[in-house]
């Protein structure tokens, strides 16, 4: 369904206010211009494009009414005589709606005027008939100031509905496209002055001619770009994907170098304990000769058979003459060890002496060839 909005020039709306403030009572009458269904096309970055129909009001001018209740009975019932007598020349399409003048009350509609709205759409035929009601105040105690609220009103199945009055010259007014119809006028020289001379900016279908260059432009610069977006986003997927790749295969060349580096320390590993083994079994041999060397006679190495008193139980009994065998046994073994270090002895020194008498005999040698 198409929103509503009703349009008003300043001229109109500060008429209405001056011939309220110079009467002594309140008023209304009707008001006149012209109804249009817009459609308007936004573009913006959440959707391309957004399709708006819009109803708006444009209000061109007004008829007062000489007295109040002129139109209506007191029951509200319209009297269609004084409508046409008060439209006069005007043309009953043309009316837009009617308006009331209230002082010093609220924007709220009364029960009359819901009736009376009621009986004029009837009797109009108008099923879009408007409700502009104006309610002034004094804003000084002297009377020098006014302010004037004004809003409209539109009945929809017998509910009434607020619709937004703008007036074209006051404040900031929304951007507007091309008006392919110009403003409507009563006037027909204005019509044929606008008909004459409408084919030099106009094209056959209502629309100005520099416009459709226009949009021609910008529907070849949308194309452009959104060829430029496809492939940009084509890029965009390119390196997503080569950037997985990478990824994947750095995470591959990091677990190959742990791999490498596992298996690096493993092989070291096993070069090195066999080393350390045999070098722990020498130290061992070592060290076992030695203290075999040290303590080879000693009682504490030895496993004893301990009597019920604590003593050690000796594995045989020695006689007199074992123990003397054994005494001259050691004897010997200690002769024999140092008849072997005597000769070592011996053969190193002779050794050394030999040395010694080469080494003299090869000096001598030397210091005859140098004196001949």
């Amino acid at each position: 369904m198409a929103e509503p909005t009703v349009r008003v020039s300043g001229i109109v709306l500060s008429s209405l206010m001056f011939q309220h403030g110079n009467t002594d009572s309140d008023a209304e009458g009707l008001v006149l211009g012209e109804s249009r269904v817009e459609e308007q096309i936004t573009i913006s970055d959440s959707q391309a494009d957004r399709i708006h129909i819009q109803e708006i009001y444009y209000v061109q001018k007004h008829i007062a009414c000489s007295k109040l209740n002129h139109l209506y009975s007191g029951a509200g019932e319209v009297n269609s005589v004084a409508v046409k007598k008060l439209l006069a020349d005007n043309k009953q399409d043309s009316v837009l709606g009617w308006y009331r003048q209230r002082r010093n009350s609220d924007q709220q509609l009364s029960f009359r005027e819901r009736i009376v709205h009621q009986s004029l759409k009837a009797s109009l035929r108008n099923p879009h008939l408007l409700f502009l009601l104006l309610t002034p105040h004094r804003a000084s105690s002297a009377e020098s100031t006014h302010r004037t609220e004004y809003c409209a009103y539109i009945s929809r199945n017998s509910v009434f509905l607020s619709v937004p009055l703008l007036v074209n010259n006051l404040g900031l007014q929304e951007p507007q496209s091309y008006w392919k119809l110009p403003a409507g006028r009563s006037s027909e020289r204005y019509s044929a002055t606008i008909r004459r001379h409408s084919s030099s900016f106009f094209s056959s279908d209502g629309q100005l001619r520099d416009v459709n260059d226009v949009n021609a432009m910008n529907d070849a610069l949308q194309e452009e770009l959104q060829a430029a977006c496809r492939e940009v986003e084509d890029s965009e997927r390119q390196l997503e994907t080569l950037q997985s790749e990478v990824s994947a295969l750095r995470k591959r060349s990091r677990e190959r170098r742990k791999m490498k580096k596992s298996e690096a320390a493993g092989r070291t590993v096993l070069r090195c304990v066999p080393g350390e083994e045999e070098e722990d079994q020498r130290r061992n041999l070592r060290l076992q000769e030695a203290v075999g060397a040290l303590f080879k006679r000693s009682p504490l190495f030895l496993t004893h058979t301990l009597t019920l008193q604590g003593f050690p139980v000796p594995e045989r009994t020695f006689s007199g003459e074992e123990e003397e065998e054994e005494e001259e046994e050691a004897v010997c073994e200690e002769e024999e060890e140092e008849e072997a270090v005597c000769e070592e002895e011996t053969r190193e020194n002779t050794h050394s002496r030999k040395r010694s008498r080469e080494m003299a005999a090869s000096s001598e040698r030397k210091r005859r060839k140098s004196e001949s």
